[in-house]
């Protein structure tokens, strides 16, 4: 004969004014549900530092540029905190400068032709160096030296090569029977010259990411394009620049971001003149907030969350046409 065991039934438990209500759970149970287990706390205590570094080092200054930008700081209100709540008459000033147009207009045109080249440049040399060929190596870490060199060093080289009396680009200008170019102090030449010099900084970063890119590629679709008639043109252009795609995209974007607040060059450069010729939104917001004996900290900061707003616009842009690549 099977005994069948039978549960206690749970009585319900009945409030002052005799209603019957359904008794809760045992509190045993429900927190031995909400305990978080081995596995989270150790994710937690991985992330707890990347968090903090996060908060205090981009949030907080973040945050910080955002507040100066609604206020009107001086240097006694910069200090003292008190500084009296403007709203946008930070961006309102800004936007009615007579510099914010030719700055804008040198920001865009300084990243666009950075972009376009450094892209360029980098991918040729890395095609080129794809080729396996002796001493390719060596070569390859050659090109990195403009990256590794400290940028103070880089703009101050390019400087004295581009002096319009001693510069070695002159001298060899010369020597060909070209007049001098005033690189540096001429308002026609200024943004060229900071151009040149970014590009050839920036050349090597391509050139490692779009190389790494190379390397992924299967040489199988190679041999078999080449069986098949293809000639190095076709392969590069069915081949190799559509599966670079995701690696080109990743690399315009960060290029992107960096261009867009270029300032040492520049500023070690032409100090973005003369005349504002070679003004950018980076240098500019220096000049605002540092560059005078009476700094218009919140003009200066407004400038700055400017080249934040078109970075995360940017930036946005890449993810949403990444996940239409991801999802077709």
């Amino acid at each position: 004969m099977n005994r069948t065991t039978q549960l206690p039934e749970r009585r319900p438990v009945r409030d002052r004014s005799g209603a019957a209500s359904a008794a809760p759970p045992p509190a045993r149970a429900a927190h031995r549900r909400r305990r978080p287990t081995s596995t989270q706390w150790a994710a937690w205590r991985f992330l707890a530092p990347v968090t903090v570094y996060l908060a205090l080092f981009y949030a907080y200054p973040l945050y910080r540029n955002i507040d100066l930008s609604l206020r009107n700081y001086t240097v006694r209100s910069f200090v003292q905190g008190d500084a009296p709540f403007t709203g946008l008459a930070n961006y309102r000033t800004v936007f009615d400068n007579p510099t914010f147009a030719p700055a804008l207009l040198h920001t865009a045109v300084f990243t666009a032709v950075c972009l376009v080249f450094q892209y360029a440049i980098g991918l040729a040399l890395a095609v080129f160096f794809h080729q396996h060929f002796r001493l390719s190596a060596t070569l390859r870490a050659l090109f990195l030296v403009p990256w590794l060199l400290p940028l103070i060093v880089s703009a101050s080289t390019w400087s004295w090569m581009l002096n319009s009396d001693s510069g070695i680009v002159n001298a060899v200008l010369h020597a060909v029977g070209i007049g001098p170019v005033n690189w540096l102090t001429s308002p026609s030449w200024s943004l060229t010259s900071v151009i040149i010099a970014n590009i050839w900084i920036g050349v090597p970063f391509n050139l490692v990411v779009l190389y790494s890119g190379l390397q992924s590629i299967p040489a199988g679709l190679y041999e078999a394009a080449a069986l098949d008639g293809a000639g190095a043109w076709r392969r590069f252009w069915s081949i190799t620049f559509p599966l670079l795609r995701p690696v080109s995209a990743i690399t315009l974007l960060l290029g992107l971001v960096y261009t867009l607040k270029v300032f040492d060059i520049i500023w070690i450069m032409t100090k973005g003149g003369p005349a504002d010729s070679s003004t950018t939104f980076a240098t500019w917001s220096y000049q605002l907030g540092f560059g005078n004996l009476l700094p218009a900290f919140g003009p200066g900061a407004a400038v700055g969350n400017l080249l934040v707003v078109a970075a995360l616009v940017f930036g946005l842009v890449y993810l949403k046409v990444q996940r239409k690549q991801t999802l077709s």
